[in-house]
Parts: structure tokens; C-alpha cells; sequence
């Protein structure tokens, strides 16, 4: 199973909890891109720039699809590569939805998160959801909205949802 959304959404807390209900292991991928690069993704996007963190993010992507039988948490942006959307092909992609009030309410102003640093997170938010929406939407068998919902809570529905499918 893939846990992806938008920052905040809450794609690394609730894909530990599937995890442990789904009794297989959890594996984020942002965790990979950090281990495989020896530093922080703020650091990668602030001494490499986005596209190296972008390709490295790919990279680890492929990766861990091709490793990993469990559930898996990808990177906000990872869907942006048109490989990455391909690749999921065939899986059981989970797209956790948050609004842009409370994505930005969660993400606050975290420095760990460089795309949403900046004079107007807000507005960033916003664009990077009007942008990445439709990309979550092309590739998710199940949505679910977080905004009103605790961890648990979402990790029920998924889990819900994921065992009509079955």
C-alpha cells in the first residue's frame, strides 16, 4: 500500500498506524532520500536545488517499490514525475486529501518542509495544491479526508476502505 497527499496530510503518522494494523512494516521514503544523500532534505534542496532532490526522491522511489512489501510512505511531491505516477501503477495508492487551512495549520512554518518556507506560505500551499491535486486524484484507489479526522481516525477509514477492495 502507498500513503501519499499534500504536506500535512499525514502520510508518515497514519502509514506507521496502517502499518501496525495491517501488521506488515512501514517504510517512508523521504527517510530513504536522507539515508542515501547523508543529509537532510532541507539541505538537498538548499545546496543541490529541487531537481537533484527530485531525481534522488525518483530514484528511491523505484527503489523501495521494487523492496518494499508493506506499507509506504512517499514524499508530498514525489508525484510530479510522470515515472513515479507510472510506477504506481498496479498498487493499492492511498491519497490522503488535507484542505489547504488545515495543511498550512500543520505544516506551520517548518523549515523541514523548503517548499513551504517563504514570505506567503499560504499562497504556496495553495499553488502546491491547485498543482498536485489532480496528479494525487490520477493514481489513488482510495481518498480519504483528513481534515477533521485524528490519525487513527484515517488509518480506520484506509483500512476500512482497504478491506472492501480485497
Amino acid at each position: 500500500m502507498i500513503v501519499l497527499g499534500p504536506p500535512g496530510a499525514g502520510k508518515t503518522t497514519v502509514g506507521r498506524l496502517l502499518a501496525e494494523r495491517l501488521d506488515v512494516p512501514f517504510r517512508d521514503v523521504d527517510d530513504d532520500v536522507v539515508a542515501g544523500a547523508g543529509k537532510p532534505i532541507s539541505d538537498i534542496f538548499t545546496t543541490d536545488g529541487e531537481p537533484v532532490f527530485r531525481a534522488l526522491e525518483e530514484e528511491a522511489v523505484a527503489t523501495a517499490l521494487a523492496e518494499h512489501d508493506g506499507v509506504l510512505a512517499l514524499g508530498g511531491g514525489a508525484i510530479l514525475s510522470e515515472r513515479t505516477r507510472a510506477r504506481l501503477a498496479g498498487h493499492t495508492v492511498v491519497f490522503l486529501n488535507v484542505g489547504m487551512a488545515e495543511g498550512v495549520r500543520r505544516t506551520g512554518m517548518s523549515s523541514a518542509r523548503p517548499l513551504l518556507t517563504g514570505i506567503n506560505p499560504r499562497a504556496t500551499f495553495k499553488a502546491l495544491l491547485d498543482a498536485r491535486l489532480p496528479l494525487y486524484r490520477e493514481v489513488a484507489v482510495i481518498e480519504v479526508v483528513t481534515d477533521a479526522l485524528s490519525p487513527d481516525e484515517v488509518a480506520a477509514a484506509v483500512a476500512e476502505r482497504y478491506g472492501e477492495l480485497s
